[in-house]
């Protein structure tokens, strides 16, 4: 007889991997028949998992489950069986999150990878890094610096904590440079690429047309990945945010070699929690590398704003000026794209944030987005350097991976770039 929530469930298997005695409990359950062996399955081995999934029968009465469930889906990919029940396409699901939230009785659920990334700590074979995205600052509580929240990781068994914002700092110069050569030789608009995997994966798979106005860049989170990977090839690397999308994103064939797991800020406050750990009274752990450009990607915004900064810098007597314009959530993200189809566009570089707010209104933000963005420019503002082209440390990591001139980051096949296939539905 099945009587485990999913929930229940999740939180037996962590506490037990946590002691290192998951194997132990996970026979116990599965002898016990608490639960169904695909929940035990889909914990223990989550990427054999699509990222959004259904745990348990939908509970919306049948009039309800096909007329008025809140549960919608912008890209198509949610349907419903014979008995009602919502069924989450993995070809079409951008893992936005959205579903999730609406759920009115919690059935649907992302895909939590914490379990083998617990299995990689406990066994120590090989160093476990915590890639922290620029949204963090204010998620664990005022008093969590980045100082504090590396030494908190540490003590939890990863090897070390690096923030993606000072990958934000290299592929800002990235977009910078792209967007210059861009208006040169077409005088026409940039989609900028490099940030939200909703935005991206939109465009791919449903407005594929516009696929050669994006500039091949990788996002922070997957050149964080392969920097690490490139200088330790025997890292497991773990990215940590607000955002579902980026464990669809870890996952795409052409990237897959950056990021082996995606946590939520709730996941690894809850895991911190659970460990007796409270980063708001560790001692500082203090490594300032990131700029205020990479530091305000965490909200709507940012993007256009750091490129603008970026350009100042690197080409003054250009004046260069961006005719920026932002979409603010999914459905902007969908109806701004279907104007520029049309035409009715004026700007010239265009930035798409699929969760409204940018990534600090993600779907596992642990605060509410306008706290988010007063923290994310807060961070921002206390950079020592303004722009990636005043940090040393862009510099330095640049140089010691062959890019000796800021202009190398154009070149193709090198660690930050990606492939589109132009015109081409997936």
């Amino acid at each position: 007889m099945i009587i485990l929530t999913f929930r229940e469930l999740y939180n037996r298997l962590v506490d037990a991997a946590l002691r290192n005695d998951l194997e132990q409990e996970a026979k116990r359950i599965a002898d016990s028949g608490e639960c169904s062996s695909e929940d035990v399955d889909r914990l223990l081995h989550p990427m054999e998992y699509p990222v959004v999934m259904r745990a348990g029968e939908c509970k919306c009465p049948p009039d309800e489950s096909s007329e008025q469930c809140a549960v919608q889906c912008l890209f198509s990919a949610i349907e419903r069986d014979e008995n009602g029940n919502v069924v989450v396409s993995p070809v079409d699901c951008t893992g936005c999150g959205l579903c999730i939230e609406d759920c009115r009785h919690q059935v649907l659920t992302d895909r939590k990878e914490i379990i083998p990334v617990l299995e990689h700590l406990n066994s120590r074979k090989n160093p476990v890094y915590a890639m922290i995205a620029p949204a963090f600052n204010g998620q664990f509580s005022m008093d969590v610096t980045a100082g504090k929240l590396r030494t908190a990781f540490k003590l939890a068994g990863f090897y070390g904590m690096i923030e993606v914002a000072l990958f934000a700092d290299i592929l800002t110069l990235k977009e910078a440079l792209e967007f210059d050569r861009s208006i040169l030789t077409h005088k026409d608009f940039m989609l900028t690429s490099c940030c939200c995997p909703i935005w991206v994966t939109m465009i791919k798979k449903i407005y594929h047309e516009l696929i050669p106005h994006m500039p091949p860049s990788v996002s922070p989170m997957v050149a964080c990945g392969r920097v690490i990977k490139r200088i330790h090839p025997e890292a497991v690397t773990v990215f940590i945010g607000p955002c579902v999308a980026k464990k669809a994103e870890a996952r795409e064939a052409d990237i897959s070699d950056a990021v082996d797991y995606v946590l939520t800020f709730q996941e690894i406050s809850d895991v911190f929690q659970r460990m007796g750990i409270d980063p708001a009274l560790l001692p500082e752990d203090m490594r300032d590398h990131s700029s205020r450009c990479g530091r305000i990607y965490a909200r709507t915004g940012g993007v256009s704003e750091a490129v603008q900064d970026a350009l100042n810098r690197l080409k003054p007597d250009r004046g260069i000026k961006l005719r920026a314009m932002q979409a603010d959530g999914a459905a902007d993200c969908k109806r701004l794209l279907s104007e520029i189809m049309e035409g009715n566009i004026t700007a010239n570089f265009i930035e798409g944030m699929g969760c409204k707010g940018g990534c600090v209104g993600g779907p596992k933000a642990i605060i509410d987005k306008e706290d988010g963005t007063i923290h994310a420019n807060q961070y921002g503002d206390r950079a020592i350097y303004e722009t990636p082209i005043d940090n040393p440390h862009v510099v330095h990591l640049l140089e010691r991976l062959g890019f000796h001139t800021i202009e190398s980051l154009l070149e193709t096949d090198n660690l930050f770039t990606r492939r589109f296939e132009s015109g081409k539905k997936e």
